[in-house]
């Protein structure tokens, strides 16, 4: 096909050369547009959609809003009630080549204007690894951890400007490039997956240490780091063998949020006549019986005067929440969604979550936080379940209360036909109602739980016992920054467990990063602990192993843990006295073995007929 040259030169119009097009912008005038979420995104996505938030001053004065993209073409212009914002919907065609996209703004009585948008090249793997049962996470709430960086404990511009280490609900200063310096401690102690309490950028009046009322979906908290740094921190872990879970909130967000200040539009925001508070009820979503009034509460009620609830419901703001997870896991290349108060957002558009981020990174997690009570409650809100043949969440694990309940219980309470090791016994039948129980994560306290061993009394057996059942029993386990060095707190308020690790700031007077930082109690049980972590990293057969277990008796509890060619003995004894346990009961598990090491202590234990536990302990024997 021939082309004349006015024909050319028409061509080189209608595809905006970048000189051409820098000359129309230099004509035109400012532009009005003061942010567009997602900052950018990528070419080569599983999804073709993209949904632009574009806000700016004046939008409704231009009626006609054309784009240059080659293989990218506008589907739609959605025109939000707040005549502020406007939203693209684009798809992103697959031939589409990484760069610039080029939107021209128009209409009647104004002066066109120009905006670019960038569509980047996606690096060659594919993020997401996910987690497993074989992985070991590290809890860390990063103002609490350690301040690398304090030159940006406080900075301008943000309205809790405060930095007191001393107050129970202020900024202490921790920060990313504090993690990023003990990561080698982080590794020593056997951890595979890092789960980082909210880093985004959390500008409330108060209590803005915490991070869960976000105010920008795409930015870090400028006092923890940057987004760069962030990014940083991941690949750091990565390069350790360390995964990176992400704290993801979806049922609500901060007061101070800028688009919360300025909606785009009020039904992104659940409203009442007056102030109405969640009832936490979330066995009201499953019960037969409920009334939709408590329905409503509980899934439309606000978690906190600060804390809108958010509308999922809502097409629009759907979309925008399930990209900015997807930009994120693309951006810093995470590996799981550790997904707060999973049962107060839309529980349809939960599903499409999950379904999303799936689709786009097959081997992603997403596990939710369920503080509920019950199994069967618990259990309902996990994919598969069959509790409700028509509604399956495609969730693939939540945060495993109920075992919770029945570890702490379980070792405080007395011996009984349903109390001490029998509740933790029989809380594991329940792990029918679950498609894999194995992805439900386990723990024995978190960030809004009192500390382990003040749960327990302070008695170290009992938290030997705890870390042993953490460690060897079905689940992904997760432990709490500290709970390896015996610290201690009751939540009243829930900052009393959210402390300062000691030696994580300059000047701190003692160091518990160092053996010659702790107490000879405190390098004991570090030492239990980066014992026993260590030897479930290094077999990650346990992950998948299959779980036998006996019922309790006399204040003894017995269970194994098999895989082809692995067979681990756990024995427990809560009892003042040593405890005999007849090996025959065993045999179906036993196979004839009588020997093996004690993975605890090292020593070499040979059996006969009776296996012997001493008072108040509990041994781990790998078969041989």
């Amino acid at each position: 096909m021939k082309f004349s040259a006015t024909s050319l030169l028409l061509l080189l119009l209608f595809c905006h050369s970048p000189s051409i097009a820098e000359a129309q912008r230099r004509k035109a005038p400012e532009s009005p547009i003061r942010r567009v979420d997602p900052p950018f995104w990528w070419t080569g996505m599983a999804d073709s959609t993209l949904e632009l938030l574009v806000h700016g001053t004046r939008l409704a004065e231009y009626p006609v809003i054309t784009l240059d993209g080659a293989e990218t073409r506008m589907d739609s212009i959605i025109r939000m009630p707040n005549r502020e914002y406007v939203i693209l919907r684009l798809h992103i065609g697959r031939n589409q080549l990484p760069g610039v996209l080029t939107f021209r703004f128009s209409g009647p009585d104004v002066k066109p204007f120009f905006h670019t948008y960038e569509l980047k090249r996606r690096e060659n793997t594919m993020p997401g690894q996910g987690i497993s049962p074989a992985d070991l996470i590290y809890l860390v709430f990063p103002d609490r951890f350690a301040n690398g960086h304090p030159g940006n404990d406080v900075m301008a511009g943000t309205p809790e400007a405060e930095f007191d280490r001393q107050g129970l609900k202020t900024r202490h200063g921790g920060d990313l490039k504090g993690i990023a310096d003990h990561l080698d401690y982080i590794t020593d102690i056997g951890t595979t997956a890092l789960w980082l309490n909210p880093v985004l950028e959390n500008n409330q009046d108060r209590e803005s240490y915490h991070g869960y009322a976000a105010t920008d979906h795409y930015r870090i908290d400028p006092r923890l780091g940057t987004n760069e740094e962030f990014r940083e921190l991941v690949a750091a872990c990565h390069g350790r063998g360390i995964k990176v879970v992400w704290d993801v909130v979806y049922n609500h967000w901060g007061s101070q949020h800028y688009l919360h200040k300025n909606l785009p539009d009020s039904n992104w925001v659940h409203w009442f006549p007056q102030f109405t508070r969640t009832s936490y009820r979330a066995e009201t979503l499953l019960d037969p019986y409920a009334s939709a009034y408590d329905r409503k509460v509980m899934a439309d009620g606000w978690f906190d005067t600060h804390m809108p609830d958010l509308n999922q419901r809502d097409p629009r703001l759907a979309s925008y929440l399930i990209q900015q997870s997807i930009w994120w896991v693309e951006y810093a290349r995470l590996d799981a969604f550790r997904i707060d108060t999973y049962a107060y957002p839309d529980q349809e558009f939960m599903r499409e979550l999950n379904i999303r981020i799936r689709r786009e990174y097959p081997r992603f997690v997403l596990f939710g936080e369920t503080w509920v009570q019950g199994s069967p409650i618990q259990a309902w809100f996990t994919e598969k379940n069959g509790l409700s043949p028509q509604f399956s969440s495609e969730l693939q694990g939540v945060t495993d209360f109920q075992l919770y309940y029945a570890i702490t219980k379980g070792l405080t309470e007395p011996f009984g036909w349903e109390e001490g090791f029998r509740r933790i016994q029989l809380t594991l039948t329940h792990d029918l109602l679950y498609h894999d129980p194995g992805m439900n994560v386990t723990f024995l306290d978190n960030h809004d739980l009192g500390r382990f061993y003040s749960i327990i009394g302070e008695d170290f057996d009992k938290w030997k016992m705890g870390i042993t059942l953490l460690l060897t029993l079905r689940g992904t386990p997760q432990v709490y920054y500290g709970t390896e060095l015996l610290m201690t707190g009751f939540t009243n308020p829930d900052a009393l467990v959210r402390q300062d690790f000691p030696g994580g700031w300059p000047g701190d007077s003692v160091n518990k990063f160092t053996p010659e930082g702790r107490t000879a109690k405190e390098n004991q049980a570090f030492h239990f602990y980066r014992n026993l972590a260590n030897w479930r990293k290094n077999n990650a057969w346990i992950g998948r192993a299959a779980l036998r277990q006996f019922v309790p008796e006399d204040n003894t509890y017995v269970y194994f843990r098999m895989d082809d060619g692995h067979t681990v003995m756990c024995a427990y004894n809560l009892s003042d006295q040593p405890a005999r346990l007849l090996t025959s009961r065993f045999a179906e598990c036993l196979l004839g073995k009588n020997s093996g090491i004690d993975v605890l202590t090292g020593e070499h234990v040979k059996f006969g007929e009776v296996l012997e536990i001493p008072a108040r302990s509990c041994r781990v024997i790998e078969l041989r």
